[in-house]
């Protein structure tokens, strides 16, 4: 079994519960993160690290449709 590595640029999080057929797995962290962002998932993927963010409900939605919780 893989380390399940967060695929986010700079983010060295492991065992990550998000995954996407097209982007790889994501952590809880970065996941937050995208939701909180404005930028498209393939900017989004290849810009380092934030932290201090804040997630509308309507992006965490979008958001959630593409990267899947695994059971």
């Amino acid at each position: 079994m893989g380390a399940l590595s967060c695929f986010h640029c700079d983010c060295n999080n492991i065992m990550c519960s998000r995954y996407s057929y097209t982007y790889g797995y994501i952590c809880n962290e970065c996941f937050e993160e995208l939701v909180s962002s404005n930028l498209d998932i393939d900017e989004f993927m290849n810009t380092p690290k934030q932290t201090n963010f804040f997630a509308p409900i309507e992006r965490r939605e979008e958001m959630e449709k593409e990267f899947k919780e695994d059971d």
